[in-house]
This record gives C-alpha cells, sequence and structure tokens, in this order.
C-alpha cells in the first residue's frame, strides 16, 4: 500500500477509537491512550524484559556516540501468548496488517541510562537501507508503551514540537514517522531522556510499509505459532 495512504487510514482508524487523545500538533499524526495495557500486562512484560535484556544496539553500527542509545532491549518472543495477544491488540487498534509488523521490543533504562534525539524511520542514504528496503522498507508508524513509572526523569520528549510526555502505566503513545506525502518527518524525532531514579521498561513495535520478511520466516518455522 502507498504510504500516504497507510498514514491516513491509521490516523482515521486511531481518530474513532474511544477515549483516545490526538496530540494537537499540527506537524505529526500522534495519539495517546490511556490504560491499553493492565498493570497485570505490565507486570509480566516487565519480568519478561528483565529475563532476557541485553545491551541495546542501533541499526548503524558504525556511529561515534557510544552513549547514544545505553538502555537495554530484547525482542519479545513472538509464540508467548500475552505477547501473542498484546501484538493483535496493537494492530487490531492501528488497523494495520499484522504481518507489516516488527517484533515487540522491550526496553529496560536505569538510573543515568537515555536514548539520544533519533528518527524511528530509515534513511536511504545509510548502508542498511538495501537490506531494510528488501525485507518491509519504510518504518511507517510506531506504537510505544509505558509499563511502569521511573522515581524520576525517563520522559519522552520530541524536541522539535516542543513536547514532553510523562511515562504512566499501561499508557500507549503512536506516532507517524512520515509526512503526508509519506516521506521521513522530520518533526518525529525524539528522545529517551535519562532517567534520573529508579528504572524504565517500555514495549515498541514498528511497521513497516510492506510486510516484513523476518516475520514471515518466523511464521513459517513456527507454523501456527503467530496470530
Amino acid at each position: 500500500m502507498d504510504r500516504t495512504k497507510i498514514g491516513v487510514q491509521v490516523a482515521e482508524k486511531l481518530s474513532l477509537v474511544p477515549g483516545i487523545t490526538r496530540v494537537p500538533v499540527s506537524s505529526l499524526d500522534m495519539f495517546v491512550l490511556h490504560d491499553f495495557l493492565s498493570s497485570d500486562e505490565c507486570d509480566a512484560l516487565i519480568t519478561m524484559i528483565d529475563s532476557k535484556r541485553k545491551p541495546s544496539r542501533l541499526m548503524s553500527s558504525s556511529h561515534p556516540d557510544a552513549g547514544f542509545r545505553t538502555s537495554e532491549t530484547c525482542n519479545l518472543d513472538p509464540s508467548d501468548e500475552l505477547v501473542r495477544v498484546v501484538d493483535a491488540r496493537i494492530s487490531a487498534l492501528l488497523g494495520v496488517d499484522p504481518q507489516c509488523g516488527e517484533f515487540i521490543q522491550g526496553q529496560r533504562y536505569g538510573a543515568g541510562q537515555q536514548f539520544k534525539p533519533h528518527h524511528d524511520f530509515l534513511r536511504a542514504s545509510e548502508p542498511y537501507w538495501g537490506r531494510q528496503k528488501d525485507i518491509g522498507g519504510q518504518r511507517t508508524w510506531t506504537a510505544m508503551t509505558y509499563l511502569n513509572v521511573p522515581a524520576k526523569g525517563g520522559e519522552t520528549f520530541f524536541p522539535r514540537l516542543r513536547l514532553k510526555l510523562i511515562p504512566r502505566r499501561g499508557n500507549l503513545v503512536v506516532w507517524n514517522n512520515l509526512d503526508g506525502r509519506g516521506e521521513p518527518n522530520i518533526f518525529s524525532l525524539h528522545q529517551g531522556m535519562p532517567v534520573v531514579a529508579g528504572v524504565k521498561f517500555i514495549i515498541t513495535k514498528w511497521y513497516r510499509e510492506r510486510s516484513w520478511a523476518l516475520l514471515a520466516r518466523t511464521s513459517s518455522r513456527q507454523g501456527s505459532a503467530l496470530p
């Protein structure tokens, strides 16, 4: 599907969700939904992340700043029943073909850890683009859910919008990484601000413009393990 149509259709679908809030900014399609996950679901996902977390990596292996992304990360097991339920819930909410979704990623930020300003869209000028173009193409929407509230810090900041989101347990934040022409939107620049005290846990799911090849390969190996 055309990237522009994806953006319009998802935004229209989200606008009809009861209780959802459209963030009042003109340069980025963004929505917030409270209590998307229950406390029990958040706790279970935190346990999963804690058991499998490893130092986070970047798409580009040659980034000059070693402190750019200092969190810990893991892909959640797509065959786990809770992960299956949450994954399907996110896709249904956005109205996106589940086959276009990457694996749900769990992220843990300890005190002092952060993810400096970055975009989720993929850059055609980067060496990774050749492969990424072949396995699903450009990232479209991002869906991120806070699993807990750190004691201090850990906000999600969109510097070009001067918008700061405070972590709230169970809250889902969704935004389109592309603009009205289907091109990378520089206003989607965001950062995971340093956690000052405590720990922050989130899950993130990215969608591609086409079916994500790595999901298809996993599905073929696992048979009916994926929704």
